[in-house]
């Protein structure tokens, strides 16, 4: 058995992101999923780029703010305490926009945690 307590803001952030993400499997001792924190200032997005998964399931739950996801369809708007999900081959960008009052804090919990599994989508 085993069990652990991470406190997210004590975890540092990850090096070359358009906005802080702390990534959070690791301390917690995770194999099975890939959970992060983001918190993106007015202006920044969480992804690196437009993308969708082949393999991976995403939820993403905001904590405070409103996270945008543009997809092929329209933008999707999640505020918070809401739950936002994200299927398979689904393409999706995540951002804060530039005109928006405050920060979005999210944690973003992604299934299984496959390396190498995002793509590229261009519209």
């Amino acid at each position: 058995m085993g069990y652990h307590v991470v406190d997210t803001d004590e975890v540092e952030p990850d090096p070359d992101r358009p906005c802080t993400r702390r990534s959070l499997s690791e301390l917690g001792n995770l194999s099975q999923m890939a959970i992060n924190r983001y918190t993106a200032a007015p202006g920044e997005e969480l992804p690196l780029a437009y993308h969708y998964h082949e393999e991976q399931e995403e939820a993403f739950y905001v904590l405070s703010g409103t996270l945008h996801v543009k997809t092929p369809e329209g933008t999707l708007e999640a505020g918070p305490d809401t739950l936002l999900t994200v299927e398979p081959e689904s393409p999706q960008f995540a951002y804060n926009p530039e005109d928006a009052d405050e920060a979005v804090d999210v944690i973003a919990i992604g299934a299984p945690p496959v390396e190498g599994d995002a793509k590229p989508y261009e519209p």
